[in-house]
């Protein structure tokens, strides 16, 4: 990876380089999120900075932009959380960032999604679109069902290999340190099938309430299974979950009061993570962190 060097030099007046984000700009970061109306809370933005690496532009001491990336191994990584305060729009300042950052990971396919906004900026970066994520999410009025709940049981440690291995085969990506967080911080559910794992779950803490991700399984009746024993413990509660279009289990979550209620673009650059066939991810962890 070629490291980045961060400096503090004007490029023009009122304008500086890309810096290493720090945890004193994290509640500025909150409050150009919330300009958006992203529902990011500050313990959102502490989670996602301490697993990755973040950038930022400040001008005249107050922050001005934001754009963080997650390694997942030595060949992939991640993008998200790129904000750019309206005040300081066509500037240039989003291409900075995103300069730095591809700088930052130079050598790994890096993927994101993308709102409409940011869709212009990812094309001439040779970003490629590869499908649609659907953003699904509602105060859950009550339970989706059994969908074979007597598959799914919590999570115990001698499960945690076959967990990695089952996110690797379902992303094509070592997210190794992305699941350690999880276990440290979600509430995860397993699918034993036959004595085996062949799926797991994560819901935590996020945004509004909890988001439910991510979901790998090796159908669509486990992954649903998984979605309604996490959605059962959260009745009430305000419930997110970021679903791939292709899964096709968007009409699904309509039916049981999770609503559609945005979409963004699914973008690579590089070369697509290679996927294996015994796992599916039918949930992101949030669209940042993918």
């Amino acid at each position: 990876m070629t490291a980045l060097h961060f400096n503090n030099r004007p490029e023009r007046p009122g304008r500086s380089d890309p810096v290493v984000l720090r945890a004193d700009h994290l509640p500025q970061a909150l409050e150009l999120s919330r300009a958006l109306n992203w529902p990011y809370r500050l313990e959102d933005w502490e989670f996602a900075q301490r697993l990755g690496r973040g950038l930022a532009v400040e001008i005249d001491g107050r922050l001005a932009g934001t754009a963080l990336w997650w390694p997942y191994g030595d060949r992939h990584a991640s993008a998200g959380m790129i904000i750019v305060s309206g005040q300081y729009q066509r500037m240039g300042i989003g291409r900075a960032l995103m300069d730095a950052l591809l700088g930052d990971a130079a050598g790994r396919t890096v993927i994101l999604n993308s709102t409409d906004e940011g869709l212009d900026l990812y094309k001439r970066l040779g970003f490629v679109a590869h499908g649609h994520v659907n953003q699904h999410q509602a105060i859950l009025a009550r339970s989706p069902g059994g969908e074979a709940a007597d598959k799914v049981r919590a999570f115990i440690p001698a499960d945690r290999r076959a967990i990695y291995d089952l996110d690797h085969a379902a992303s094509g990506m070592d997210r190794r340190a992305l699941i350690d967080a999880l276990f440290a911080t979600g509430d995860l559910k397993v699918i034993n099938r036959g004595g085996r794992v062949s799926g797991y779950g994560c819901v935590r803490a996020w945004g509004r309430g909890v988001v439910i991700g991510p979901i790998v399984a090796a159908d669509v009746a486990n992954a649903r299974a998984l979605i309604s024993a996490f959605a059962a413990s959260h009745i009430g509660q305000f419930v997110r979950i970021d679903v791939p279009e292709a899964t096709g289990l968007s009409p699904w979550l309509d039916s049981v009061g999770l609503p559609r209620v945005n979409q963004v673009v699914a973008m690579a650059l590089g070369t697509p993570p290679m996927l294996g066939t015994d796992a599916r991810l039918f949930a992101l962890s949030n669209q940042s962190l993918g």
